[in-house]
C-alpha cells in the first residue's frame, strides 16, 4: 500500500510544470507531502479570526484559499509599512542588520508613542528564530491588524507590544518548499539556519550572531515583561496543537523560581483556558524520550541556557517557549498563535504588576552555588497523563526495520506516560568576581551584551586571584555551530597575585546577571565561553626542551631531590605504560623545573574569592 502512495506522488510531481531544486526529483514540483501522517479534523472557533480575501487589510496568510501560505520579506515589509501608515498605534523600528544587509526590524504597538509608559507592561514577541516555523509572523500581523483598524486598540490601555516577525532573515529568504520535510504548511517554508549556516537557537548565551546581539540590544532597551519565542517543534505526533514551557514549570527547580511560580499559578491556568475556549488543545512542552517508541517516556527536554527559556531563567526575564506541533495545518498553528498572544496581553494587564514583584524577587537571587549542566534523570520521577495519537507500526522495506506510522486519529483513553526531569551533573561555587584581561576583548563584548555590569581598569592593577589550570581537557571531534568545543571534567586551583593590564575588567557576581556570569565564564560549565571552543590557545605547547637537555638535568634531579626519586619510581612501578616510554620520562621531568611553560593549560580568567 505504501508503494502505491509513493508512486502516486512522485507521478503528481513529475506531472508539474514547477521547477524543484531538489536533485533526486529534477524538473519536479514541490512535494505534496503526501508521505506525511493525516491530520485529525479540526474546526476551531477560532477560526472566526479569519478575514475574507475581499478585506481591505486581508494578510497574505489569510488571503490563501487554503491557508497555507506565508509572505516573502519584502511582501511582509510593505504590508506593516502600509499599516504603520494608516494607524498611530503602530510604528516599525529597525534594531539590526543581517549578514547579507536585511534590516532586522520589530513592529511596536504602543498608545503612548516612542516613548513607553513605565507602568505599563511590555510583551515581546518573537517570530522566526527559525524561519521555517513561522506561524508567529503571519499571527503577529493579524493580531496587529485588528488592534489598528478593527478595534482590538483596547489591548493597548495597559500593555505595550512588541513583535519581532522575522528574527532570522537571511534564513527567511532562503525559501522553498524544501525546508521542513516534517512540517504541514506553509507551503514556501524559510530555511533552518541563517546565512553563515548558523542556528540562532543556539546562540543565547554565546552571542555569536548578528541577530542574536540585536536582540539582546532590543531586549535591554525595552526590558520586557514577558518574552515569547515562537517555534513550530516535530517528534512524535499528539492531540496537543499549542504547546509551550519555560524552566521551573510544575515547580521543578528553576533559577527564576517566583518567575516560574507566577507562570504555574497565574499565566498556564488562564492561558490553556483562553486557547480551549477556542477550540485549542494547549500542552506542557515535552519531548519524546524515544520517537520510535512513543510511550517509552517523556522529558523536559534540558534546561540549558543556550535556549531562550534556559537564558531567561537565569536571566530573571520571564521567558516561554512555544512549540506547535509541526503536523497540524499551518492555519490551526497560526490561530491558535493569535489566541496565545491576545491572551498573553490580557494576562499582562490584569497581573502584570504580580509579575513584576517576581522578577524583583528573583533579580535579588545569589545563590552561593550555581547548579550546571543538567542531564535527564535515570529513572522517572512523575507519571503524566498525555492525550496520544493512534499509531501503527509497518515493516519498511527502506530501512529494513519495524518503522511507526501515525494514523491521525486521536487516543481515546488518555496514556499514563513516564516523565523524566533533569538534574545537575555539576554544582560550581559562586566568587566575588571574575577578572577578565583586556586581550580578551572578545569576551568583554559578549558579556557587555548581555548587559553584565563591570568594571574597566584605566591602568595595570595586580590582584590577588585564583586561577585554573585544566586537567584532561577533551577537543570534540566534531564542529557545533561554528566552533570545535571542548570539555573538561577537572581543574586544579593555584593562588596567585596576577597582574591584570589595563582595559582588563572585573565583573562582580553580585548583580541580577551573576548567574549568567557563572555560567559563561567557568570553563567545566557546559554553556560557558570556553566549552564552545573559545580558548584554544591555552591549549598550546609553545616551548620544548630536547633529550640531551633534560637526560641530564634529569639524572642531576635525581641525585639532589630523594623525594622526587621516590615519586620517579613510584610512578615506574605501577605506569608500565609510562616506564617503557622515554619520551614520557623526560616529560615528566620536564614539567617539574622551571623551564616548562606555566601558562600551559592555565585559564587566563581569574576568580576572586573570599
Amino acid at each position: 500500500m505504501r508503494p502505491t502512495v509513493w508512486l502516486c506522488a512522485a507521478s503528481l510531481l513529475l506531472a508539474s510544470p514547477v521547477m524543484s531544486q531538489s536533485p533526486s526529483v529534477p524538473n519536479a514540483a514541490p512535494w505534496d507531502q503526501e508521505f506525511l501522517p493525516p491530520a485529525p479534523e479540526w474546526n476551531g472557533a477560532s477560526r472566526s479570526l479569519l478575514r475574507e480575501a475581499s478585506d481591505p487589510w486581508v494578510t497574505p496568510f489569510e488571503a490563501d484559499p487554503a491557508h497555507d501560505f506565508s509572505p516573502t520579506y519584502a511582501d511582509t515589509r510593505a504590508w506593516f509599512d502600509r499599516l504603520d501608515g494608516a494607524s498611530d498605534l503602530i510604528r516599525i523600528e529597525q534594531f539590526g542588520t543581517s549578514p547579507e544587509g536585511r534590516p532586522i526590524y520589530a513592529v511596536i504597538a504602543s498608545k503612548d508613542g516612542a516613548a513607553f509608559d513605565p507602568s505599563k507592561p511590555v510583551l515581546l514577541a518573537q517570530a522566526g528564530i527559525h524561519p521555517g516555523e513561522i506561524d508567529g509572523k503571519d499571527a503577529g500581523m493579524m493580531l496587529l491588524r485588528d488592534i489598528a483598524m478593527y478595534g482590538r486598540d483596547d489591548l493597548l490601555d495597559r500593555v505595550n507590544l512588541i513583535l519581532i516577525p522575522i528574527l532570522s532573515v537571511d534564513g527567511h529568504e532562503r525559501a522553498g518548499a524544501h525546508s521542513r520535510p516534517n512540517q504541514r504548511g506553509p507551503r514556501i517554508q524559510g530555511w533552518r539556519h541563517t546565512a553563515t549556516n548558523q542556528n540562532l537557537n543556539r546562540d543565547f548565551v554565546k552571542l555569536d550572531q548578528t541577530e542574536m546581539r540585536a536582540v539582546m540590544g532590543l531586549i535591554q532597551r525595552y526590558q520586557p515583561d514577558l518574552y515569547v519565542d515562537i517555534h513550530v517543534t516535530d517528534g512524535i505526533d499528539y492531540q496537543y496543537d499549542v504547546t509551550y514551557g519555560y524552566n521551573g514549570e510544575n515547580g521543578v527547580w528553576s533559577r527564576s523560581p517566583a518567575i516560574a511560580q507566577w507562570l504555574d499559578d497565574a499565566f498556564k491556568p488562564a492561558m490553556n483556558e483562553a486557547l480551549e475556549a477556542q477550540g485549542h488543545i494547549p500542552g506542557e512542552l515535552v519531548f519524546a524520550m524515544d520517537d520510535r517508541n512513543p510511550r517509552a517516556g517523556l522529558s523536559d527536554g534540558g534546561l540549558g541556557e543556550r535556549f531562550s527559556n534556559g537564558w531567561g531563567s537565569a536571566a530573571h526575564v520571564p521567558t516561554i517557549l512555544i512549540e506547535n506541533h509541526s503536523l497540524k495545518p499551518h492555519q490551526q498553528r497560526v490561530l491558535g498563535t493569535y489566541v496565545f498572544l491576545e491572551a498573553a496581553m490580557r494576562l499582562l494587564a490584569d497581573h502584570g504588576e504580580d509579575l513584576r514583584v517576581a522578577v524583583t524577587r528573583d533579580r535579588a537571587l545569589r545563590p552561593s552555588e550555581i547548579l550546571a549542566n543538567f542531564a535527564p534523570t535515570e529513572e522517572p520521577v512523575a507519571t503524566r497523563e498525555f492525550l496520544g495519537i493512534r499509531y501503527e507500526t509497518f515493516e519498511s522495506v527502506a530501512s529494513g526495520r519495524s518503522e511507526i506510522r501515525w494514523l491521525g486519529q486521536p487516543d481515546p483513553e488518555p496514556w499514563m506516560m513516564p516523565f523524566y526531569g533533569s538534574r545537575p551533573t555539576l554544582t560550581l561555587a559562586r566568587p566575588e568576581a571574575y577578572w577578565v584581561p583586556s586581550y580578551r576583548a572578545d569576551v568583554i563584548e559578549r558579556l557587555r551584551l548581555h548587559g553584565v555590569r563591570m568594571e574597566v581598569l584605566d591602568a595595570p592593577r595586580t590582584v590577588p586571584v585564583q586561577m585554573l589550570r585544566l586537567e584532561n581537557p577533551r577537543v570534540s571531534g566534531r564542529t557545533s555551530e561554528g566552533h570545535v568545543p571542548i570539555t573538561v571534567e577537572t581543574v586544579a586551583t593555584e593562588d596567585r597575585d596576577w597582574t591584570f593590564p589595563a582595559g582588563s575588567v572585573r565583573v562582580p557576581t553580585d548583580q541580577p546577571l551573576g548567574d549568567l556570569v557563572v555560567l559563561a565564564l567557568e570553563p567545566q560549565s557546559s554553556e560557558s565561553f570556553f566549552a564552545w571552543g573559545m580558548f584554544p590557545e591555552i591549549l598550546n605547547r609553545v616551548e620544548y626542551i630536547e633529550a640531551y637537555a633534560i637526560a641530564p638535568l634529569a639524572e642531576r634531579m635525581l641525585e639532589s631531590d630523594p623525594a622526587l626519586r621516590a615519586a620517579f619510581e613510584a610512578r615506574l612501578a605501577e605506569d608500565a605504560e609510562f616506564a617503557a616510554d622515554g619520551n614520557a620520562r623526560l616529560a615528566w621531568f620536564y614539567e617539574r623545573t622551571p623551564f616548562y611553560d606555566d601558562r600551559y593549560r592555565l585559564y587566563p580568567i581569574g576568580r576572586e574569592v573570599r
